[in-house]
């Protein structure tokens, strides 16, 4: 299921019943991989939630579906004799380039947000230093998708979840954002939004949706 960022696609009132559904919810039980990365985090970017942390977070969610996809391909040159096999892979790769492209709109629209509101980051911390994870939270996802993809799908939908949440949280708790309307330099791609609450509303449930194909393709042994 491909994700769809069309402007219009949830309304204010129905991205306000989204966010009570998520906080609502009681979270994933997450591994130890996956607590350990949320320590990380907060160690290295505090426990308050703010738009350069989102940043960090959005530079790590790509990586799972860039891992799988690299295997996904390398599979495909090994399976031209199986063609319906081929076809089916061949739609997870472009499943996985959906998401990973709706990642990065996020991270696209968090660097104009940072920019325009005139938030200082320092370059270690704040480019080097997600990198440097990242590449290593690509290699731990690749290493369990060759192990056993459940594994792979499991620690994303975790990371997922907890993002999910992390966004919802955000639009709960700063009241302000309800008195800014998003039309900045992505609104083409990603949708304009009533207030910036709606837009992290939304970019929750892009998250949700994530989580819920990690989840079925754990249920279903999906390539």
């Amino acid at each position: 299921m491909a994700l769809n960022t069309v402007k219009g696609q949830y309304s204010s009132m129905d991205l306000i019943a989204e966010q009570e559904k998520t906080l609502g919810s009681e979270p994933l039980q997450y591994g130890l991989m996956s607590r350990l990365l949320f320590w990380m985090m907060d160690v290295m970017y505090g426990k308050n939630r703010s738009l350069s942390k989102f940043k960090v977070l959005e530079v790590i969610a790509r990586v799972p579906y860039q891992a799988w996809e690299n295997v996904a391909y390398v599979a495909i040159t090994h399976t031209y004799r199986a063609p319906d096999f081929a076809r089916r892979i061949f739609e997870f790769v472009k499943e996985s380039r959906d998401q990973q492209d709706n990642e990065q709109w996020h991270l696209l629209i968090l660097e104009e947000l940072v920019h325009k509101k005139g938030i200082q980051e320092g370059f270690i911390r704040h480019r080097v230093i997600p990198q440097i994870i990242a590449f290593f939270y690509y290699h731990i996802s690749w290493i369990l998708y060759v192990v056993n993809p459940k594994l792979s799908y499991r620690l994303n939908a975790h990371f997922e979840d907890h993002a999910e949440r992390e966004y919802m949280k955000y639009a709960a708790e700063n009241k302000a954002l309800a008195d800014e309307k998003y039309q900045g330099d992505f609104s083409r791609e990603y949708g304009t939004f009533d207030t910036l609450s709606d837009l992290f509303r939304k970019m929750g449930v892009d998250e949700r949706h994530h989580k819920e194909q990690s989840l079925q393709r754990i249920a279903h042994a999906r390539f």
